[in-house]
């Protein structure tokens, strides 16, 4: 019999749960960040979101009233190992043991993801990524939480996006931990994430478990088109490539890290013997996140970056200026296809959505065609490429309720509900009937 395809929602933790130091959860690097002064847009705080912590069973039975067969949330670290290192949090367990019965018994899949760029502070006042005890501490805790879960939950996501973690956060300091590290600094904490990876991977397929590493991926084009005789936008969208969809997933898949030196740097720094071996054939799937291609163009020596950025013309944006292109998510899948090989192991689409600036109408609906009409397209995609043969195996709309949108607050709405945050009431929009319409239809 075969595996059923898995049609769900996702989201993470820091953005929906709230409830920030209830039940000894200590603060993450985000609870740091979200706290200076700019650091979010007009200040909003985080520290309830969507209060998912509290109405995790209102969300629940949304999920039931949607009819999704899978629902990817993460496990926030801080709340189940507080010093990131060393004793569990049993009340931070058991919220997620909650959840995940919940989840089995209205037959929903739960797809839990251990790091959705929540380090705890603790680490982070200790190096954070940048020291390898990090990724032998995330290997601890992925055991600790695979102890108490992994009986009833088979396949895990070790870490969420490490791209944006890593250059977000660690090099422009526009995400937590609000760093600026130079190039080589930068890679080195790409390695330890992906050490964290090797490491967690190791720990979880020892208790019979699958893990699956999720990338942000994003098919890249030059900016002058592509020639013959190749030219400064194509080597810069080389560059990008190898940035954004190269640095993070050769390792894995072909034991060794791209050519890093159109980065500014000969080598990736910190990587010691026996790295590449646990890291390579680490990942029993692979997700990909997408929300658009990425048009490049070439810099002018010195500019420090060997790429700049242009638009896509001709084509719509969503509320936060994405440029929306379905045929880029097939494009991706077939290029991973293309690039790995035998060796790519199965995808799972685990993030596709679109924020607009939705609002609930005098008769009560929320009328989000253009949400419809993004989605429609991106779910298209994904039947192209599997009728051309691409092994995908899941779809997760991002996301299930408006939360916080990182350093943007609660300006993005991305959700298929709409949470009204000052009263927390929950409205699905028409984009949630569409989307139960369409699974139900497909199962």
């Amino acid at each position: 019999m075969s595996t059923p395809f898995l049609w769900g929602v996702a989201s993470a933790a820091f953005q929906v749960e709230g409830a920030l130091a209830e039940d000894g959860r200590a603060p993450s690097v985000w609870d740091v960040f979200s706290a200076r002064p700019g650091a979010v847009r007009d200040g909003h705080s985080p520290a309830v979101a969507c209060d998912h912590y509290h109405r995790w069973e209102e969300d629940v039975e949304l999920l039931e009233r949607l009819g999704v067969n899978a629902y990817r949330f993460s496990i926030a670290w801080p709340r189940v190992v507080p010093t990131g290192d060393g004793a569990v949090n049993p009340a931070g367990l058991d919220f997620y043991d909650r959840l995940v019965d919940a989840l089995l018994a209205r037959e929903i899949t739960p797809l839990p993801t251990l790091f959705h760029w929540d380090l705890p502070q603790a680490l982070e006042e200790g190096g954070g990524w940048s020291e390898r005890a990090t990724a032998h501490a995330f290997a601890s805790y992925a055991a600790k939480a695979a102890d108490r879960l992994g009986d009833r939950v088979g396949r895990w996501i070790t870490l969420n996006e490490p791209l944006v973690h890593a250059t977000y956060g660690h090099a422009l300091g526009v995400h937590a931990p609000g760093r600026t590290l130079e190039v080589p600094g930068v890679l080195e904490v790409a390695h330890h994430l992906l050490l964290a990876h090797g490491l967690a991977a190791a720990e979880l397929r020892s208790r019979g478990l699958e893990a699956v590493l999720t990338n942000n991926y994003s098919p890249v084009e030059p900016a002058g088109g592509s020639g013959a005789g190749g030219g400064p936008d194509e080597e810069a969208a080389r560059a990008y490539d190898t940035l954004h969809n190269r640095l993070f997933t050769d390792p894995v898949l072909t034991g060794a890290y791209p050519d890093v030196s159109a980065l500014g740097a000969d080598a990736v720094p910190g990587v010691r013997a026996g790295d590449l071996d646990l890291i390579a054939g680490s990942a029993d799937g692979i997700g990909v996140n997408y929300y658009n291609p990425t048009r490049v163009t070439a810099t002018e020596p010195g500019a420090g970056l060997p790429f700049g950025f242009g638009e896509i013309p001709g084509v719509p944006v969503t509320g936060f200026g994405w440029p929306v292109v379905p045929e880029g998510l097939e494009r991706m899948i077939l290029l991973l296809g293309e690039r790995y090989g035998s060796a790519l192991p199965p995808l799972y689409v685990t993030e596709n959505g679109c924020s607009y600036p939705d609002a609930v109408s005098s008769d009560g609906r929320v009328r989000d065609r253009d949400r419809i009409a993004y989605l429609e397209g991106h779910v298209s995609a994904v039947e192209a490429a599997r009728r051309r043969g691409a092994d995908v195996r899941g779809y997760f709309v991002w996301t299930l309720t408006d939360n916080f949108e990182w350093a943007e607050g609660y300006h993005q709405r991305f959700g298929l509900v709409h949470v009204d945050h000052a009263t927390q009431a929950r409205t699905p929009k028409d984009s949630f009937a569409w989307y139960r319409d369409l699974v139900a239809a497909r199962r």
